[in-house]
């Protein structure tokens, strides 16, 4: 007979801890953490040049900021499958703040998205759909961000 301390420990074993369990900040600092320490992604060469959208004056600051860009694609794509290049770009674009005209909104560097998902494609983390387009997530790529997610919501 399982006694109800018994069926605590089970109950608690048997909630998985998936990506929305944890903040954003977190697990997009601790994945991007572990694609640098894994070294299966392939750092371009004009990476520490290259802008990240037209609105934007510099390269980023941050070394690894391919890194955190690439976990924060992943985790997006978790989130919502079918995501495409567009509509990322339309995600990580901003305001294009022109002096004294007025503003407007504009899209994120495509290129560099395309690149970021080829090389998380390459790594079997998301695949491409089909006719529809967009990218999801595979069940390998479920697995790693899941088991990034509970490290993640266990120290929390």
């Amino acid at each position: 007979i399982a006694s109800s301390s018994n069926m605590e420990v089970i109950s608690e074993r048997a909630v998985g801890t998936t990506l929305r369990d944890c903040g954003a900040a977190e697990f997009i600092e601790k994945y991007a953490a572990h694609l640098k320490r894994t070294g299966q992604i392939k750092l371009p060469d004009w990476v520490d040049i290259v802008k990240t959208g037209v609105r934007k004056e510099l390269a980023p600051y941050d070394a690894d900021w391919y890194y955190t860009r690439a976990a924060s694609v992943a985790r997006k794509i978790y989130l919502r499958q079918g995501l495409g290049v567009g509509a990322l770009a339309r995600i990580y674009g901003g305001a294009n703040r022109r002096h004294n005209t007025p503003q407007h909104f504009v899209r994120d560097s495509r290129g560099l998205l395309r690149h970021i998902l080829a090389q998380l494609e390459k790594m079997g983390i998301v695949e491409k759909l089909g006719e529809t387009g967009g990218r999801r997530i595979t069940s390998r790529g479920r697995k790693d961000l899941d088991l990034i997610a509970h490290s993640v919501f266990s120290e929390e």
